[in-house]
């Protein structure tokens, strides 16, 4: 049996792309992305009949079904790792804390690096805690987790996707914030 690698190439490029697109704008859908989503999907759409075409011409060689399934698991891995660069949207943070945190302020110490935070009291099996409602960015996700346990490791955190925001102060103000605080740190690190 005669190995075409072009072919090959093509399909599993082809595969790639298609999922990786089918990802984002899977993505953008849920966003809510209106007009952009419906554009990726005739690319995707158009794409997919090219790719799958080729693959059904020649369905004989098996090597040309490898080629779409591993293109199809890269594409998968591909599209994951565009949506975590991307990043869109915001997360709701809940960290809930021991009561012996309090005197280290834990919503204070957020708020100082940029976060807004709504704290509220709250009792658990063990006693007295402190719950911390954060809104941030999904781009800044890792690193609220990192600073949440930096300021107190014992937290319990979970994370949760809003669909609407609406009202508070949040949106203008953080973003002012954090890139205050972020000057402030290029300056320091200059001095």
């Amino acid at each position: 049996m005669q190995v075409d690698w072009l072919m090959l190439f093509t399909i599993f490029s082809i595969n790639v792309v298609y999922v990786t697109l089918n990802t984002i704008r899977m993505m953008l859908t849920m966003k809510g992305y209106q007009l952009v989503a419906p554009f990726l999907a005739m690319i995707e759409i158009t794409i997919y009949v090219v790719g799958l075409g080729l693959v059904l011409d020649r369905l004989d060689n098996i090597w040309n079904i490898v080629a779409y399934a591993l293109g199809f698991g890269v594409g998968i891995f591909a599209g994951m790792k565009m949506e975590d660069k991307l990043a869109l949207g915001y997360i709701l943070v809940t960290a809930i804390v021991p009561a012996t945190s309090m005197e280290k302020n834990v919503p204070k110490e957020l708020r100082a690096r940029g976060y807004g935070v709504t704290a509220s009291p709250a009792n658990g099996r063990e006693g007295g805690r402190e719950v911390l409602e954060i809104l941030t960015p999904r781009k800044n996700e890792r690193q609220l987790y990192e600073e949440i346990r930096q300021i107190e490791p014992k937290a319990f955190v979970i994370s949760y996707e809003p669909k609407y925001i609406s009202g508070g102060f949040w949106t203008k103000q953080v973003r002012k914030r954090r890139k205050r605080i972020k000057q402030m740190e290029q300056m320091n690190e200059n001095v």
